[in-house]
C-alpha cells in the first residue's frame, strides 16, 4: 500500500493572515484541495491521510466530500511542530499499515506537485529505499552570521534545495521517530533532516521550481500566475 501523508497543521504566521495558508482560497479553491487532488489523481497512490489543525478537521472532510477525494481515509490532529505532526500521522497509520508499506510525506501547502514528481519519488524509492525531492542550487550562496554581511561563499555545484515529497517505508519512519525520542532530537525542519541527523543517506528524486511551498504572500501570487498559465 502507498499512502500520501499530507501535513497541513501550520498556522501561517509568516503570511500575517488569520486563515492558515493551506486553507487560503486561490481561484475559488483552498490550497490544500489542489494538493489533495494531485494525490487523488495519481494511479499509484492508494490512500491519503491529512494531519491538520483540530478546528479545521471537519472542513477537510467537507472539501473531500464536495470534490470527491475518495482516497482520503484519515484526518488527524497536528502537533506543536512539523516533526510532531508527522509522528501523529504515523502513529495513526501504524494501526492499519505494515512496516513495508510506503509512506509519501508531502507539504499540504505545495499544491502544484506534479504526477512526474510523485512517480519519480516512487521510482527512486524503489531503487534506493528512500527518496527526497530536490533541486540543484543555481544562485550564488553565502554564509552569514548576522544576515547583514558575509565574506564566505559556498560552492553552489555541491548544494541542493530539498522539497517534498519524502518517501520511506512505514517501518523506517517509525524507527526514525522512536530514535528521535531516545536521542532527544526535536523540531527538525523536515524528515530528510531527521534522517541525516540519524546517520542516514538520502537519495534525490526530481523536484521542480513549480513545486513551490506557499510560505509568503509573494508565493501565493506566483501560485496564482502558474494556475492562470495552466488553465
Amino acid at each position: 500500500m502507498i499512502i500520501a501523508l499530507l501535513t497541513a497543521a501550520g498556522k501561517g504566521t509568516r503570511m500575517h493572515m488569520e486563515i492558515p495558508k493551506q486553507f487560503l482560497h486561490v481561484a475559488n479553491k483552498p490550497v490544500i484541495l489542489y494538493t489533495m487532488e494531485a494525490f487523488q489523481k495519481h494511479p499509484q497512490i492508494d490512500a491519503i491521510i491529512i494531519v491538520t489543525i483540530d478546528t479545521w478537521k471537519d472542513m477537510i472532510w467537507a472539501y473531500a466530500k464536495q470534490y470527491e477525494i475518495s482516497k482520503l481515509k484519515w484526518v488527524v490532529d497536528g502537533g506543536a511542530s512539523g516533526q510532531e505532526s508527522i509522528k501523529n500521522g504515523l502513529f495513526q497509520l501504524r494501526q492499519v499499515c505494515c512496516p513495508k508499506d510506503i509512506i509519501m510525506i508531502h507539504d499540504g501547502n505545495r499544491p502544484l506537485v506534479s504526477e512526474e514528481i510523485i512517480s519519480d519519488s516512487l521510482a527512486v524509492y524503489r531503487s534506493y529505499g528512500s527518496a527526497v525531492a530536490a533541486m540543484p542550487c543555481i544562485e550564488a550562496v553565502y554564509r552569514s552570521q548576522d544576515g547583514e554581511r558575509s565574506n564566505i561563499s559556498l560552492d553552489r555545484n555541491q548544494l541542493y534545495r530539498t522539497q517534498t515529497p519524502h518517501t520511506y517505508t512505514m517501518g523506517k519512519l517509525l524507527w526514525a521517530h522512536k530514535e528521535a525520542e531516545k536521542r532527544k532530537i526535536k523540531d527538525t525542519t523536515a524528515t530528510c533532516t531527521l534522517m541525516t541527523l540519524l546517520g542516514e543517506t538520502i537519495y534525490f528524486s526530481k523536484g521542480s521550481e513549480k513545486n513551490l511551498k506557499l510560505t509568503t504572500a509573494e508565493d501565493v501570487d506566483i501560485f496564482e500566475a502558474l494556475l492562470q498559465r495552466r488553465s
